[in-house]
């Protein structure tokens, strides 16, 4: 092994479960030495392990190490892992700044600085239940919404069950994934199991109930308002106005006309949009095909109900600490980030919510590979593109995951439509600390500027059916 210094594989995963973890998404290579010959050669840990789970101590042949300058680097990275995780604890607690000096009590109170809590004051009141206590919750939940289902309720009492039960659910799900952060995968699945029944239940009587008027209607924005965190409001929000998105993209498109109207304008308004995305294949080849996989069409019940998950749990994996897109002083790009990789895992390894779900979440931040975006896709088109440098992305957006998988495509459609609703209500969100809410007519045009024109981060022609949305909202 030459003049190197190794440790042997199994002393560093002996050190805890993060390291194979890491270890394993980083592909990062091993080191095997045959005990019979001596010789050795490298490969890939993400091969060894998926031909023997626990090959490194299985192994009567072989002995694994790794390269100490790889060890340092991924101690590296597990001990960032854990200021994460300690700061995502943190979230749960309500965060005071009260100064214990006399100095800092005669501040005026404009020169107090407090962290907002994020997921409000009824998050203590979710984190004192028990499990089963939640998930009982969850349930009388989804009873009430059924019993709304079957009479014509009035459109307040509608909109406020709405807003109450999603806001339990987002909570629901955020405590239980905190407790289960630090469980096995396969025992923190059991753990959340019965959550992600209730969960899923619930979203399929909120479906049933939603319309695509309640995206903007006043009555929701005040109800939303009595949650006293910020990201809560958010979550609450950005899952009923996807939802009726989603609701409202599905009657737009389910005519031919519509879709026939699109292909008839792609040309002239859209072709040099998708075609600054798919450069490789030449003007000639750019169509409607290329632009969304297969064509554009209305999304069926059950896809819809998945896709409804991932909204409702897109930043589930944030601490009460983050600011959302706010101002340069308050931004710390690396904090911000790491919520999609915290949520992705954590849905993908501590739940058996559906694979879109999590894809959702680890997606919806990507604007079509623009510099300013982030999220797992990128990562893992990258380590792709090491295996096979030949990797070509032939079209922009699939509405199914094995394209994304294959990487086949740019995008993945809900989290192209999440990043819309995102975008749209964290710049009208009326709680905005360091820049002024605009106003949803204001909101369109900075979006279709900033976000389609100069830079090409949105899907440009989802775009154009979520501004006609939000405008025939108006009317």
């Amino acid at each position: 092994m030459g003049n190197n210094s190794f440790t042997r594989l199994r002393e560093v995963i002996s050190a805890g479960k993060k390291y194979a973890d890491i270890l394993f998404q980083d592909d990062i290579p091993i080191v095997c030495v045959n005990k019979n010959t001596g010789k050795s050669r490298s490969m890939s840990f993400k091969v060894l392990y998926s031909n023997n789970s626990l090959f490194w101590i299985q192994n009567n042949v072989w002995e694994y190490y790794l390269a100490d300058e790889e060890l340092t680097a991924l101690k590296s990275k597990v001990e960032i892992l854990d200021r994460e995780a300690r700061a995502w604890e943190a979230g749960m607690t309500l965060l005071s700044t009260e100064s214990e000096n006399h100095e800092a009590s005669e501040q005026s109170d404009t020169q107090k600085q407090t962290l907002d809590p994020g997921f409000g004051a009824e998050f203590d009141a979710i984190a004192a239940m028990t499990d089963a206590e939640r998930i009982q919750q969850l349930q009388k939940d989804k009873k009430e919404l059924d019993n709304l289902l079957s009479k014509k309720a009035k459109e307040d009492t509608v909109t406020q069950a709405l807003v109450d039960t999603t806001r339990d659910a987002a909570l629901v799900n955020h405590v239980t994934l905190l407790n289960a952060m630090y469980l096995a995968d396969d025992e923190a699945k059991k753990h959340t199991q019965s959550m992600v029944d209730s969960t899923n239940d619930l979203i399929k009587s909120s479906s049933q109930l939603i319309s695509p008027n309640i995206f903007n209607d006043e009555l929701m924005n005040i109800l939303v308002e009595k949650s006293n965190g910020t990201i809560i409001q958010h979550m609450t929000r950005v899952f009923l106005n996807g939802m009726a998105f989603l609701t409202y993209y599905n009657d737009f498109v389910s005519t031919s006309s519509i879709i026939n109207k699109f292909r008839a304008t792609f040309e002239k308004k859209y072709k040099n949009f998708y075609y600054s995305l798919l450069p490789h294949l030449g003007p000639g080849a750019i169509n409607m095909e290329r632009a969304f996989m297969g064509g554009m069409r209305a999304i069926p019940q059950d896809v819809f109900f998945n896709w409804a998950t991932g909204f409702l749990v897109h930043d589930i994996g944030k601490a009460s600490a983050v600011e959302y897109h706010e101002g340069e002083a308050a931004y710390d790009r690396d904090i911000v980030t790491e919520h999609i990789k915290i949520g992705y895992n954590s849905i993908r390894d501590k739940t058996n919510y559906p694979r879109e779900a999590a894809l959702i979440t680890g997606y919806h931040h990507e604007y079509y590979g623009d510099p300013t975006g982030y999220g797992c896709f990128r990562v893992y088109l990258d380590h792709c593109k090491k295996v096979n440098p030949y990797i070509r992305q032939n079209y922009c957006i699939s509405y199914e995951l094995e394209p994304m998988i294959d990487c086949e495509a740019l995008a993945y459609f809900p989290a192209k439509v999440l990043e819309i609703v995102d975008v749209y209500d964290s710049i009208t969100d009326p709680n905005r600390k360091y820049r002024k809410a605009l106003t949803p007519e204001e909101a369109l045009t900075m979006m279709q500027v900033e976000f389609t024109e100069k830079h090409h981060k949105l899907d440009v022609i989802l775009f154009d059916i979520f501004a006609n949305f939000v405008r025939e909202k108006k009317r």
